[in-house]
């Protein structure tokens, strides 16, 4: 699994990410950013036979761990990458 997000994001209403993966039967793509007030940020159903690549944008309200989950029919594979943010953007 792999996930591009920035190191540190200027403005927080508008973090762009992408995941993305090699493995076979990936099912869905789940974006969450824990400190969030809803971690969920985005989640993302596969069709069958489609490349796991997915990219969009997200709102982080301060600094946190962004973590990104693939899930099969037997695993869910994570990662994460921890993002400062500068100015909030779900508020503040």
């Amino acid at each position: 699994v792999k996930l591009k997000v920035p190191d540190i994001a200027e403005n927080g209403a508008v973090v762009p990410v992408t995941v993305s993966s090699s493995v076979d039967g990936a099912e869905s793509i789940a974006i969450i950013v824990a400190e969030n007030p809803n971690p969920l940020s985005a989640r993302f159903q596969l069709m069958g036979g489609v490349n796991a690549d997915i990219s969009t944008r997200i709102k982080m309200g301060e600094s946190s761990d962004v973590i990104a989950a693939v899930e099969t029919a037997d695993a869910v594979l994570i990662t994460r990458k921890n993002v400062k943010v500068t100015i909030g953007g779900c508020g503040g």
